[in-house]
């Protein structure tokens, strides 16, 4: 059983504040649930445009999961093992898409590879790789911050004694530090996916809103509500997966985390 001690000394007069900062972040969530017209729910779910919208996301959310992995791993690892000053360098340029509005991404993005952008003669903007890449902008920095942080936070000491044992470094790598770091890839991976799934400004800017082909489920819903494409009970029906999926991707992070309550 905790004793004041153990919980600390924070004044109790910051408990009003405190529950109105919580009933913001909540209430909002309480009634979007109470708006779901849940006579209509699986039919909603199941319209041809929400399914589309679905399986686009999903799709391209795992595609660009994918990717962040394949080139975000080595990335945490290039950081965690450089100096302090290159690694801060290379934490900085990995945390801008954080802080970056997704429309000054999309726009970015745009430039890039767009039909005038410097890789124009790809032909990627406005098809289903465009979404793949937006995606992929705005969720890497998830993985590789989350797996950097785990990497460090191990240290070095294993992978010197294994080294001075004779182990190679592709040995050292695959058999110490990935194992060390396993929370944390997985929760990078799983937040990764989140962020995916949930993008909207860079893909919308980047992607476009083409029903089948370009249009997310964040499109969708705001498409909806904006009066065109799916109704709003497909909106709101979306919406509420949405936070479902980020509820499950809280509980998973939440498990995976050294420590964690269960």
């Amino acid at each position: 059983m905790s004793t004041v001690a153990d919980r600390g000394y924070v004044p109790r007069a910051l408990a009003f504040p405190a529950l109105l900062g919580l009933c913001f972040l909540i209430l909002p969530l309480i009634a979007l649930i109470a708006r779901v017209e849940w006579a209509t729910f699986v039919a909603d779910v199941t319209s041809p445009t929400a399914l589309a919208a679905l399986g686009l996301s999903f799709g391209t959310g795992i595609a660009a999961t994918s990717i962040c992995v394949v080139i975000g791993v080595p990335l945490a690892l290039l950081i965690a093992r450089s100096g302090p000053r290159l690694a801060a360098v290379l934490r900085a340029a990995v945390t801008v898409p954080l802080v970056l509005p997704p429309m000054v991404g999309g726009i970015a993005l745009l430039y890039l590879f767009g039909r005038a952008g410097w890789l124009g003669g790809l032909g990627l903007s406005f098809t289903t790789p465009a979404v793949v890449l937006a995606q992929t902008f705005v969720a890497l920095p998830f993985l590789v911050l989350a797996v950097e942080g785990a990497v460090r936070s191990t240290g070095v000491d294993f992978e010197r004694t294994a080294a001075a044992l004779g182990a190679g470094r592709w040995t050292i790598l695959c058999r110490i530090t990935l194992p060390l770091a396993a929370p944390g890839i997985v929760a990078g991976t799983v937040l990764c996916f989140a962020r995916a799934i949930g993008e909207f400004g860079a893909t919308a800017l980047f992607a476009g809103n083409r029903p089948g082909v370009t249009q997310t489920m964040p499109l969708a819903i705001y498409t909806a509500f904006n009066g065109a494409g799916v109704t709003q009970g497909n909106a709101v029906a979306l919406a509420l997966l949405l936070l479902a999926a980020a509820v499950i991707v809280l509980m998973l992070v939440r498990g995976w985390r050294p420590g964690a309550v269960r």
